[in-house]
């Protein structure tokens, strides 16, 4: 199981770190051992807009100085932008909630840049899919939106409880376990608070965990679930 600690840059510097530089970050991070780094424009993600063109710059910065590989996310749902984070040097761009509802656009980008360069984000709240950033709750489950994207050959998906995002009450370990159960590679996010959060992860056989603020606010150490997540 791999551990994806996050890099949020809002307004032109990392949100919820002491350090703004979020090249630093990524190279501590690397430090400590992390194989991945998790980059969300969080101007894009809940669209807003103020400092997106700084955020760019600090994308472009992160994505051609990170000594190890970097997942990209953060409302993506425009071919040209989806293309241009990976050929800036993004190992993974995950596709946004609002673009996951449109198949043949989602087949069409599996089919240019290849599954293993992509992951579908389903961000959900109470059993619903909610795109991050829109105040839209659409009439169509996690697991409903999930089986129309295995059928257009989507491998990873990043799953979200957006009301648990941010606020370190736990991840939705089920809900993710379920959507795995399908075949997928699924990667948790929204809410870790503690290595135990970690642990049941691992223990569901999850593909990867997202963790942000836990980390910044010191409640473990990178190394701490790192460790975690090898026992």
């Amino acid at each position: 199981m791999d551990l994806y600690p996050a890099i949020d840059v809002q307004g032109g510097r990392v949100a919820r770190s002491s350090d703004c530089d979020p090249v630093a970050v990524a190279h501590q991070y690397a430090r400590d051992g992390a194989r991945w780094i998790h980059f969300v424009d969080l101007d894009r993600a809940l669209g807003g807009g103020g400092g997106r063109g700084e955020n760019r710059a600090l994308a472009r910065r992160v994505l051609a100085e990170s000594p190890i590989p970097v997942q990209v996310g953060g409302g993506f749902t425009a071919e040209t932008d989806i293309a241009e984070a990976l050929t800036q040097g993004a190992r993974r761009v995950i596709i946004g909630s609002a673009a996951a509802m449109d198949g043949p656009l989602v087949a069409r980008l599996i089919a240019r840049h290849g599954a293993d360069r992509l992951a579908v984000g389903i961000d959900a709240r109470d059993g619903r899919v909610a795109p991050r950033g829109s105040a839209t709750v659409l009439d169509v489950s996690p697991l409903e939106l999930a089986k129309q994207l295995l059928a257009a050959g989507v491998r990873t998906i990043v799953y979200t409880d957006a009301a648990r995002d941010g606020a370190l009450a736990g991840a939705d370990v089920p809900g993710a376990r379920a959507i795995a159960a399908l075949g997928f590679d699924v990667i948790v996010s929204g809410g870790v608070a503690s290595l135990d959060d970690l642990r049941r992860a691992r223990d569901a056989r999850l593909a990867g965990a997202i963790v942000g603020r836990a980390l910044h606010e010191g409640r473990f150490t990178l190394r701490e679930a790192l460790a975690c997540l090898a026992g």
